[in-house]
């Protein structure tokens, strides 16, 4: 173990990395939670976050221009969303094998993409660090708050893309439960038939969450992308996509929810990454399962499922009794 770091600056450490590895479960789980409070299982998270990592690595590395490159990942997790829902909602079709399906597919085309168009694994600028330095306000001084110990350390100095993870979290918990919208939405989750009668168009609901969840998860994958690592390579999403459809499970399909298991899972993934870093010994396999495992003891809890929305997985057909 390194002598040199103090028990604090362990925790620290730990606890910035946290932040920093929950954007993509936020944006991904955040997105699926739309999808699935509408009555709709997307369990392609995982291929469309392949997608939007690839799609915006690739567009960033040829023109460097960060903004086109998440507009880009954004898009192409819209338009895989708009396919989910074309098959789930209009064609009816089992969710969990389509969404299966959805997986396979973003996980061969973002692979052969990267071989015809990379080869190998490249880097790029991405997303810098906001480290609110005062020289940058138009001081005089170069001191940062991101340097301020302990708080500024954990909660500054983080990409553009880490807190736009966060302020989602209050967003999208007051779109489904304050608007006219988010009504409709637990409405047709809950029980379509009644909301076709009261004239709520079934249909459209759920293919706008459902491709609203496409283009976060797209979005997510770019974080990782363009954000948090820099760099694309093949399955880098590594079973997060997954990770995120379970924490809307954990999560009971709120925002705040989701927000607490996504910062859970992400500080158990920060701690194995220390546990290796700092050299314990604590074989390196063991220390890489420990969120995947919480993953599993996550859903073993039944009281979860009481809470789900009724008409999830469920087709809807007008005229239905």
């Amino acid at each position: 173990m390194n002598e040199g770091l103090t028990v604090l600056a362990i925790l620290v450490g730990i606890a910035h990395s946290g932040i920093r590895l929950a954007t993509p479960y936020l944006y991904a789980a955040i997105g699926e939670t739309f999808a699935q409070r509408s009555g709709v299982l997307n369990l392609g998270v995982e291929g469309i976050m392949l997608m939007g990592a690839y799609s915006g690595f690739y567009v960033v590395f040829k023109t460097g221009n960060l903004v086109l490159g998440l507009l880009t990942a954004a898009l192409v997790g819209l338009v895989l969303g708009l396919v989910m829902a074309f098959v789930s909602v209009t064609l009816q079709a089992q969710q969990g094998i389509s969404g299966i399906g959805l997986y396979m597919f973003g996980l061969g085309a973002s692979s052969l993409l990267f071989k015809t168009t990379l080869g190998t694994v490249e880097g790029v600028q991405g997303f810098p660090e906001i480290r609110m330095c005062l020289s940058s306000l138009g001081f005089s001084s170069s001191f940062c708050l991101a340097d301020i110990p302990v708080f500024g350390e954990i909660f500054l100095g983080h990409s553009i893309l880490v807190y736009g993870a966060f302020a989602l979290v209050p967003v999208s918990w007051w779109i489904i439960n304050k608007t006219t919208w988010g009504l409709k939405i637990r409405a047709v989750g809950q029980n379509p038939q009644a909301a076709d009668t009261l004239g709520v168009s079934v249909a459209k609901v759920r293919y706008a969450t459902v491709m609203i969840g496409g283009m976060l998860a797209g979005v997510a994958g770019a974080s990782l992308s363009i954000s948090l690592l820099n760099i694309f390579q093949e399955g880098m999403t590594n079973g997060q996509g997954f990770i995120a459809v379970a924490l809307v499970y954990f999560g009971s399909w709120t925002p705040v929810g989701v927000l607490v298991g996504a910062m859970l899972f992400s500080l158990v993934n920060a701690m194995q990454l220390w546990v290796q870093v700092l050299g314990l010994n604590l074989p390196s396999d063991v220390a890489v399962m420990l969120p995947y495992l919480l993953t599993i003891i996550a859903l073993a809890f039944p009281f979860k499922r009481a809470l789900q929305p009724a008409a999830l997985t469920k087709p809807f057909e007008r005229g239905e009794n």
